[in-house]
């Protein structure tokens, strides 16, 4: 799930990616807008709940996005704005702040 929130001062949007997935021990965010680099979600609930992320993003662009889980399983969002092809043969998830 993506949520965003618009500022009405600033040009940034905070969004919140929560991954309600059972099962799994870690999960991470992988941006375009970080170079690639995961960032780590945290489990709400005491460790039983959902992973969620809080990022502020630039207004009226494109963000590129996957979540890596345990380290070694990618997934996409079903959220997303739109899936773009990427150059390893699957889809990045898309989100537009505008």
């Amino acid at each position: 799930m993506v949520s965003k929130r618009f500022f009405k001062t600033r040009d940034e949007v905070e969004v919140t990616f929560q991954l309600d997935t059972d099962g799994i021990e870690s999960a991470a965010l992988v941006t375009d807008r970080h170079g690639w680099q995961p960032q780590p979600m945290t489990r709400t609930g005491r460790g039983k709940g959902p992973f969620k992320l809080k990022v502020r993003f630039p207004k009226d662009q494109p963000i590129q996005f996957r979540y890596l889980l345990d380290g070694s399983r990618w997934e996409n969002d079903e959220a997303a704005d739109d899936y773009w092809p990427n150059t390893l043969g699957s889809d990045n998830s898309v989100l537009f702040t505008t």
